[in-house]
């Protein structure tokens, strides 16, 4: 992928502080991004079937209605090359074994570092 002018990243995130606190953490770089939010995996779903312009996803695991792992399964389905971030503050073997195995293309523990975070954007966003 070469570098773009603008990146869309979807963030889906139940709980308002975490999001508002990653999109802080991304108005930061230095890329011109186009933030959306979903609040849980459901309406992760709807948007990315609505907006083929998303280039990145930080999914959140565990949240109510349809969790992350659910998520990713279904958005894989229709778009396989996006690329999907787990995030999750629970960050043991088995999580991250079922994360990979829904199809997450990379993985994140929460708290979320901006080193973290920067070096994931770059990988999947710029690097890819």
């Amino acid at each position: 992928m070469e570098k773009q002018d603008k990146y869309t990243i979807l963030i889906v995130e139940d709980d308002e502080v975490n999001y508002l606190y990653i999109n802080i953490l991304l108005e930061k770089f230095e890329l011109n991004l186009n933030i959306l939010h979903a609040i849980n995996g459901k309406v992760a779903v709807e948007i990315c079937k609505e907006n083929s312009e998303i280039d990145l996803i930080l999914m959140d695991i565990k949240m109510p209605i349809m969790n992350g792992f659910e998520a990713i399964k279904m958005i894989k389905g229709f778009r396989p090359n996006l690329p999907i971030v787990a995030q999750t503050a629970y960050s043991s073997k088995d999580e991250k074994e079922q994360a990979f195995s829904a199809g997450c293309d990379d993985f994140i523990i929460k708290p979320i570092s901006k080193q973290s975070l920067h070096c994931i954007t770059n990988k999947h966003l710029i690097m890819s």
